[in-house]
């Protein structure tokens, strides 16, 4: 019994010289990361898709993801939404008559749903093993299988839903849209901008495609320009079409702390899906808060003192037993 009581009350003094010892500078607010430079992307421009889905098909076969069904026949590859099996996708918003393309009312539009590749992505703050990385010069939001330990924490961070799990799958891991880095060595670029026959979807820096953005939205609607198509850069695609009435906004420049997926359209963004988000990061907030709490020893020292709270509490119970049970209690 002596012993453990000296025990304890080594444990109270240390604790009490920690919490009485200089405390760090409290941690400054982290700022929102920007793009890197050279970062690489896509511009989608919703008025420009005309909904053919060779995006998606080219997807699964350059990252040879098998079809997921959605229908009874399950003849065809009809995903509902982005999956791990499923990097990109086609969704349609639809109002009234449905009559005209682009029209917010009695209308209908397209949307693509994949990684927005994050100036400051939330999944890669949130993992705790570094299986979700940024690369410095392409910022590319990549996965690392090898390193995953399935606990999802990407799936939940992300405000755009992107991640997903392979649940289905004893050995389940990350599924989601990494630009097809993995082609690059072989001259290839974003298989669903190498295939869109429309230019909806354009692959280049991200930078050159926000200045293609904002060219478009400045012009007149009903003129006729010329979009690019493939890669800015590349091969000329390019062709001549009307110009559609866009919104004054380009998704994905300034939301978030910024995205290397832009995105342009004629109907209201959060109605074709997309979700309205703040101009800061999460990342950049729950890293602040973090920072603070054990930068400045504030966790460590609350945890302490309740941790040397509940052992005086144990040792002055032990003190009352040990008088109990020799008689002295009360005197």
């Amino acid at each position: 019994m002596d012993s453990r009581r000296h025990f304890l009350k080594g444990v109270l003094a240390g604790g009490a010289a920690i919490t009485t010892a200089a405390i760090a500078p409290p941690a400054c607010a982290r700022e929102t990361y920007s793009r890197p430079p050279d970062a690489l992307g896509l511009l989608y421009d919703a008025t420009l898709c005309v909904g053919c889905k060779a995006c998606l098909s080219a997807c699964k076969e350059a990252n040879s993801l098998p079809p997921e069904f959605s229908t009874a026949d399950r003849l065809w590859d009809a995903p509902l939404d982005t999956s791990a099996y499923t990097f990109n996708l086609i969704k349609m918003y639809r109002n009234g008559t449905v009559k005209t393309k682009d029209a917010e009312v009695d209308g209908y539009a397209f949307m693509q749903t994949s990684c927005m590749h994050c100036a400051d992505p939330s999944c890669v703050s949130a993992c705790p093993v570094s299986a979700m990385t940024k690369d410095p010069v392409t910022g590319v939001v990549a996965y690392n299988p090898d390193a995953c330990v399935g606990c999802r924490y990407c799936v939940v961070a992300c405000p755009f839903g992107i991640p997903k799990y392979q649940y289905d799958s004893p050995t389940g891991k990350i599924g989601k849209c990494e630009l097809c880095r993995h082609r690059t060595k072989d001259g290839h670029y974003s298989a669903c901008a190498e295939v869109c026959p429309t230019g909806a979807t354009l692959y280049g820096r991200s930078a050159d495609l926000l200045v293609e953005a904002k060219r478009r939205i400045a012009l007149k609607p009903g003129s006729v320009t010329r979009y690019p198509r493939g890669k800015i850069g590349g091969l000329d695609q390019s062709y001549e079409a009307p110009v559609a009435n866009y919104l004054q906004h380009v998704y994905g420049e300034k939301e978030y702390g910024g995205t290397q997926v832009l995105k342009l359209s004629a109907v209201n963004f959060v109605k074709v899906g997309m979700p309205d988000l703040p101009t800061k990061s999460s990342a950049a907030t729950s890293e602040t808060i973090q920072h603070t709490l054990y930068g400045g020893l504030i966790m460590p020292l609350v945890v302490l003192g309740a941790l040397s709270f509940i052992a005086k509490k144990n040792v002055h119970d032990a003190e009352d037993d040990d008088a109990m049970a020799h008689g002295t209690g009360g005197k």
